[in-house]
């Protein structure tokens, strides 16, 4: 097997522009692969069910200018969605907490990597202000990891799904978390507070899992979805896999069955879409076909509530719908979370640590950049 990506710059991935840390590079990309079985190249043209059109309507306009105005940041623009124009155009977004800086690396990941240096305490409430103001009936929140936090921001993400609640009377909130680390009162803390959908995606199979989501385990997430059923067995649970980064069909049925020991309700499966040539090659394209193979397996054979599939799908996509018309399950063979990080577990490495003394009071400057494009 071979890990080495052709052609990577070795300098990595560190976008500019970030509000709210130290950026770092994501570093480069090692990834096994069959010999002889080359990945699509980064420039190649995207098959045309993949095509689709430049955003630029004047609702995307309008959220784009709210999403300015309140200092918020949303999953679709940090994670290049490709669906964006769709679903702006249509009023609905999936609004990231905790800042635009995340403590993990994922090699998929198009989010800047480093080091968070604030934490906002307002951002519920401003959340909360846009969704009334988009007039949403189902709203979307993610956020970056926050592994330098003890509860990797939960406080947070409940202050938001309770203001929500508050201020939107009707509108379903859908939460699609880190894992915590595998922080269990945590994953309490948002529990409790009542989202209508909570989800944790595990993105990838088990064997690639440790190569392109460093400082995530693969057990850990699909049995933090199982623990969920436990806190509250009509809890609707969803999750993720992203396919073209070298799985095998195997491994991908392989995963919706572990997720299904986790009694999770729904499953989502897209195209993976690499963000620049300093993440995970592309494998290969999958087909609409399989796309639609993948959702009769899931839903006749494996018992999924609900499996939205196709090459432009994500995690959020038609959310509201899943929403509104599910009914959750009841626990599955695991509820209790495995591969659980303890505190004194986080590794922080020198270059980090020098920015977190640095950074330990409000800096004047918002942004540093570590390393180079």
């Amino acid at each position: 097997m071979s890990t080495q990506a052709p052609g990577v710059p070795t300098s990595g991935y560190a976008p500019a522009g970030k509000d709210n840390g130290v950026v770092k590079s994501k570093g480069t990309v090692n990834l096994p692969r069959a010999e002889g079985r080359e990945p699509v190249a980064h420039r190649s043209r995207k098959p045309e069910w993949l095509k689709v059109r430049a955003p630029g309507s004047p609702n995307y306009l309008r959220l784009k200018e709210l999403m300015r105005s309140q200092g918020l940041h949303t999953v679709c623009e940090e994670a290049h969605c490709p669906n964006i124009g769709e679903c702006w155009e249509s009023g609905t977004a999936t609004f990231m907490i905790l800042g635009d800086v995340c403590t993990r690396a994922c090699k998929y990941c198009a989010v800047a990597h480093g080091l968070p240096t604030e934490l906002d305490w307002d951002e519920p409430r401003r959340v909360a202000d846009s969704v009334a103001t988009m007039g949403l009936e189902h709203a979307v929140i993610t956020s970056v990891n926050r592994d330098e936090l003890s509860d990797g921001g939960a406080a947070i993400y409940a202050e938001t799904i309770r203001q929500i609640h508050e201020r939107v009377p009707g509108c379903t909130v859908e939460v699609l978390i880190p894992d915590f680390k595998g922080n269990e009162a945590a994953l309490r803390t948002v529990v409790e507070a009542g989202p209508e959908i909570l989800a944790h995606n595990i993105d990838t199979v088990e064997r690639l899992s440790r190569w392109v989501r460093p400082g995530g385990r693969y057990w850990r997430s699909i049995s933090l979805l199982g623990a969920v059923k436990r806190l509250n067995p009509r809890q609707l649970t969803k999750s993720a896999i992203i396919l073209g980064m070298g799985e095998t069909e195997d491994e991908i049925l392989q995963s919706m069955r572990d997720l299904r020991e986790a009694a999770v309700d729904v499953l989502t499966l897209g195209q993976y879409l690499r963000p620049s040539e300093h993440h995970v090659p592309l494998d290969r394209w999958v087909t609409p076909d399989e796309f639609r193979r993948w959702k009769e397996i899931g839903e006749r054979e494996l018992g999924f509530g609900h499996v939205e599939s196709g090459p432009l799908v994500r995690s959020s996509y038609h959310a509201r719908e899943q929403a509104r018309e599910l009914d959750a399950g009841g626990p599955g063979a695991i509820t209790t979370i495995l591969e659980a990080d303890d505190a004194e577990s986080v590794q922080i490495d020198a270059e980090e640590a020098a920015a977190r003394a640095t950074f330990s009071a409000p800096p004047t400057a918002r942004l540093v950049q570590i390393g180079t494009l």
